[in-house]
């Protein structure tokens, strides 16, 4: 490709550098606009032959949303088949998990007693911002305890997802780590939640940032790593204490921001949100 001379010779005919830099710039942007083009093309045709599978498959798919369906769809780097069966797989879930829609309280008191979730405020990209605390969270001792946390977790994102304003499709959370130790060791727990994140909730989860970890953690994020799919291990950010609440301000303006990290706002428990 040749390259514009700075200068055009010929009375009037002059073009600056500049005016060069520009043309070029232009001429990048109409590019860059037909890829996305081309792009969002693709994943529309593959939406598109999506759904005619996961209807086929489950008749009460026709009610799933196309944000809803693009979601799963991402999530398996557009790969039809494969997001397809996840969703699938998902509405069987759902039907199963939570055959009256919604999870009540009632049914989570075990773990809305310990008040480990908490739901206020909103990021930079006006994502809800979620709060957990690992030191609050205990085994359920009871028989069937771990199909209760699930269900307080289903609880929990269904109400994340509820506050998203039109045009969010995602949350920001922060896992608060102060106080951890061995016995809020719950490796089963663990790998369930990110089960359904990953399974039930694809790219819901904007961005993940643990605070104030011990060096004990890391022994279970060794057990739990391989757990954690691609896409989501680099939305997973540990914060340093001496950067706290400068880090926390990257994502989340002061106003915004819980008053236990220097911010203005008060922590609303998950149920009362």
């Amino acid at each position: 490709m040749h390259t514009q001379e700075a200068t055009i010779d010929g009375e009037n005919n002059e073009m600056k550098a500049d005016e060069v830099l520009q043309s070029e710039s232009q001429s990048n942007e109409i590019k860059c606009g037909q890829n996305n083009g081309k792009e969002n093309s693709v994943e529309q045709h593959k939406l598109s032959l999506m759904k005619l599978i996961v209807v086929r498959g489950d008749p009460s798919a026709k009610e799933a949303d196309d944000l809803m369906l693009r979601r799963f769809l991402r999530a398996r780097d557009l790969d039809v088949e494969k997001a397809a069966g996840l969703f699938l797989r998902y509405l069987k879930w759902r039907r199963t998990f939570v055959p009256n829609g919604s999870i009540s309280e009632a049914e989570i008191q075990y773990d809305l007693g310990h008040k480990k979730m908490f739901l206020q405020g909103f990021d930079k990209q006006g994502r809800p911002i979620n709060v957990v605390f690992g030191a609050k969270h205990f085994q359920n001792p009871k028989s069937g305890g771990l199909d209760e946390f699930k269900r307080f977790c289903v609880y929990s994102l269904d109400k994340i997802c509820s506050r998203m304003p039109p045009g969010q499709e995602k949350y920001l959370g922060i896992a608060d780590l102060q106080g951890w130790g061995y016995s809020n060791t719950d490796v089963r727990a663990y790998i369930g939640v990110l089960s359904l994140l990953q399974e039930c909730y694809p790219e819901r989860l904007g961005k993940m940032l643990i605070v104030h970890a011990p060096k004990i953690f890391m022994a279970v994020w060794k057990i739990i790593y391989p757990f954690i799919d691609e896409k989501t291990k680099t939305k997973m950010v540990f914060v340093e204490n001496k950067r706290l609440k400068s880090t926390l301000l990257e994502d989340i303006d002061e106003s915004q921001l819980p008053e236990i990290y220097g911010g203005k706002l008060p922590l609303v428990p998950i149920q009362d949100a």
